[in-house]
């Protein structure tokens, strides 16, 4: 509808500037007006204004007048018909699009919302998609909205205001991920958004050494540097390059490449004996090996032995090659 009405936008605009070069060139040529001239008189006629002419009309020019006057009425009837039907058509897509995505973010439960479409907010966004996990973005601009808005659910607005948090479904979201360049607007959302949702996860960006502590006291779980992580990626790899390399290797973007797996011990209860790892043998099994352990309390243990006692809602860190990863959720029916 609104490329059909942007059509007919242009059509009405190319009509009116055929009317006005051949305004122009007839009082050129059939008056001897100068250019200026006959522009003018062009357009005091289009817009039927009721100047005096330039200079006295002989007959013919008269009746090229009748018939300029005549062929403007019915383009210029029909140019603010078209840009009154593109306006309301272009605002009706928005209020029809915004109730789409007020219907969607009041259908998920157990969401991520991302706050910012920025550099970070964008990557977050891309891992999230790449995992199929559902999210919501809290952005305020609205060009990044419209470059991205046919692949990501956008709130429009200012994450700061509680309303925009309510309006991104945050009393029923698991996760908030804060990915803003400032950290006092970060730490603005991060209050705020415990305020309205004390369940909920909060990851939150910081710039600065000084603002992880400040993050962490306003509500905020884990609190995330990029820039250190950057600079320490990068001294890695000078000191032991091979081991970073092969890490970096250990993809897990996506169903298809996932080399890294985190699976709740619930998920085998009712299928094997899980009382240890040896019990589960999901090396024998599925070809994947455990590498960590995480128990209730939030404990990790690395390299877990194979007698090692497994306890409810804990979790293990399983390694493998994308096609074990397949078959260790295809086996156990893992989501």
């Amino acid at each position: 509808m609104v490329k059909l009405s942007r059509s007919k936008l242009y059509l009405a605009l190319s009509l009116m500037l055929a009317v006005v070069l051949c305004g122009t060139l007839g009082y050129r040529y059939i008056s001897d007006y100068t250019w200026i001239d006959a522009l003018y008189m062009t357009i005091i006629t289009m817009a039927t204004v009721g100047f005096k002419e330039v200079h006295p009309l002989d007959d013919t020019a008269k009746i090229f007048t009748v018939f300029l006057i005549v062929a403007s009425v019915f383009i210029l009837g029909f140019a603010i018909s078209v840009l009154t039907e593109y306006v309301l058509g272009r605002n009706s897509m928005q209020l029809l699009k915004k109730k789409r995505v007020k219907k969607k973010i009041k259908n998920l439960s157990d969401h991520v919302i991302v706050c910012g479409f920025g550099r970070n907010g964008m990557q977050a966004a891309e891992r999230l998609k790449a995992y199929k996990r559902p999210f919501v973005v809290i952005e305020r601009q609205r060009e990044i909205i419209e470059r991205y808005e046919e692949e990501v659910l956008f709130v429009e607005g200012d994450a700061n205001d509680d309303e925009v948090l309510i309006e991104a479904g945050i009393d029923h979201a698991q996760f908030l991920i804060v990915a803003l360049p400032d950290d006092a607007a970060n730490l603005f959302v991060v209050l705020s958004a415990r305020q309205l949702n004390q369940k909920l996860f909060i990851i939150s960006r910081a710039s600065l050494v000084n603002s992880q502590k400040k993050l962490l006291l306003a509500g905020a779980n884990k609190v995330i540097m990029p820039d250190k992580i950057g600079g320490d990626h990068m001294a890695s790899l000078v000191v032991m390059p091979d081991l970073i390399t092969f890490m970096d290797k250990l993809s897990v973007e996506g169903e298809h490449t996932t080399n890294l797996e985190e699976v709740h011990i619930e998920d085998f209860a009712d299928q094997v004996d899980c009382s240890t790892l040896r019990d589960l043998d999901l090396r024998r099994r599925t070809g994947c090996t455990i590498i960590g352990y995480i128990a209730p309390d939030g404990e990790y243990i690395i390299n877990p032995e194979a007698d090692f006692n497994l306890a409810p809602k804990s979790k293990l860190i399983v390694l493998g090659r994308p096609e074990q990863i397949r078959k260790l959720n295809e086996m156990f029916h893992i989501a």
